[in-house]
């Protein structure tokens, strides 16, 4: 019998109007890409060749996602983890992402967002598309992102 290692990944955003109020938010299963798979193969062994995960982006792009997706489809804001920890405890087999955009930042009508490792271009590790958020000018959006390393069954 064989097990197999999986990646999981779930989302929660949470949109916020000018009062600090919550005004919209989301939870959405992603897609762990196949160059995301490989860069989490690569983070495993001795040497990287490839930077850790840096940067969250937003978009506008709904197309679903899928294996062979290295960029988002529409990307409309790229902006630098704000943090990325392993869980400790029964959790420690958890990373969590964190971005949060700013008032008059990445607005517009967003359905999608990756994380990657490069402030452009770089390597796309998971890629979600959820119900639109409307994110106005005087909005703040912040967005986290649980992936667990999990036994997948197989």
């Amino acid at each position: 019998m064989r097990a197999g290692i999986g990646a999981l990944v779930n989302v929660h955003a949470v949109l916020r109007g000018p009062d600090g109020r919550i005004e919209v938010e989301r939870r959405a299963h992603n897609l762990v890409t196949d160059v995301g798979c490989a860069h989490i193969a690569d983070q495993l062994a001795s040497s990287q060749d490839e930077a850790a995960m840096s940067h969250m982006a937003i978009g506008t792009g709904s197309a679903a996602p899928a294996g062979g997706d290295t960029t988002l489809a529409t990307e409309l804001d790229r902006n630098a983890l704000d943090s990325f920890t392993q869980s400790a405890g029964a959790d420690d087999h958890k990373v969590v992402y964190v971005a949060s955009w700013a008032a008059g930042d990445g607005t517009g009508a967003l359905v999608e967002a990756g994380i990657l490792n490069a402030a452009s271009a770089g390597t796309l590790l998971a890629r979600v598309v959820f119900s639109v958020i409307n994110k106005g000018a005087a909005d703040t959006l912040e967005i986290t992102w649980t992936l667990t390393i999990a036994d997948d069954g197989s």
